[in-house]
């Protein structure tokens, strides 16, 4: 049975039509502003594919163009999600994507705790994101977490606890979404030569991989050749575009991984 949602688009009253619960495919987009996208918008970015949705700041589901996070309106830009979203789409037609945007720029993974407040968003950053899971997931099923997080935390006292702070934060969302088997992609920190790691990042990044080779059911996506925009901080339009096909990459490789043992 289909289900119907409501938007407008430029003005217009559209409908869209959700698919079975089991064909709609959501994934949860969590981290920081490398993951709500930062990158210069064009036209192509608001073409609608009604094989990608997501819930918008309202909790309503539209498509899915950029700009899809609203942590920060003012800054917020192209990111990975709708490429991801796009490149899954693709390898099975019969099912509908569902994104579910919930990055806050610049928060440290503390701030992804129950009860933790941002101050420069004045939101909560778990609080939440789990609200809008809950809500999405009355509609579909989750079947990925996408994470990038962590230049909040490259400095000292913050790094040398990161790891242990990431796998409870894995072991919160696959406790509170009854998650256990979903995929969880980590995106590793931006390489750019003219901001070199410091100790402090290298360490975040080892937790980031160490994680992955612990847990079969997380993936860490290299950076490797990816360019910021200019800041030294944020990959590029063209770099998210691309980060989003390594993440669809890196998730399909291990779902039909597990669907062949």
């Amino acid at each position: 049975m289909l289900l119907t949602a409501s938007f407008v688009v430029t003005g217009r009253s559209e409908e869209v039509d959700l698919p079975a619960k089991d064909k709609f495919h959501l994934f949860l987009l969590v981290g920081q502003s490398n993951m709500a996208g930062r990158g210069k918008v064009t036209p192509d970015d608001k073409v609608a594919n009604p094989k990608v949705l997501m819930l918008n700041q309202q909790g309503k589901w539209v498509p899915a163009v950029d700009p899809m996070h609203f942590d920060k309106p003012k800054m917020v830009g192209v990111g990975l999600g709708r490429t991801f979203g796009l490149e899954v789409s693709k390898s099975n037609p019969d099912i509908t994507i569902g994104l579910i945007p919930c990055a806050v720029g610049g928060s440290p993974i503390k701030s992804w705790e129950p009860g933790a407040w941002d101050a420069p968003t004045k939101t909560h950053p778990y609080d939440d994101a789990m609200k809008r899971a809950h809500q999405a997931l009355q509609s579909g099923k989750l079947v990925g977490i996408l994470w990038h997080q962590g230049e909040s935390d490259s400095g000292p006292g913050k790094a040398e606890i990161y790891d242990q702070k990431l796998q409870e934060l894995i072991a919160r969302f696959r406790n509170e979404l009854d998650a256990d088997d979903v995929p969880f992609i980590i995106g590793q920190l931006g390489q750019f030569e003219e901001s070199p790691w410091n100790e402090s990042k290298k360490q975040v990044d080892l937790a980031h991989q160490n994680i992955a080779k612990m847990d079969g059911h997380v993936v860490f996506v290299q950076s490797d050749g990816l360019t910021h925009k200019g800041d030294k901080v944020h990959f590029n339009a063209e770099s998210y575009r691309e980060f989003g096909k390594r993440y669809a990459k890196a998730y399909l490789e291990l779902t039909n991984k597990s669907s062949a043992k």
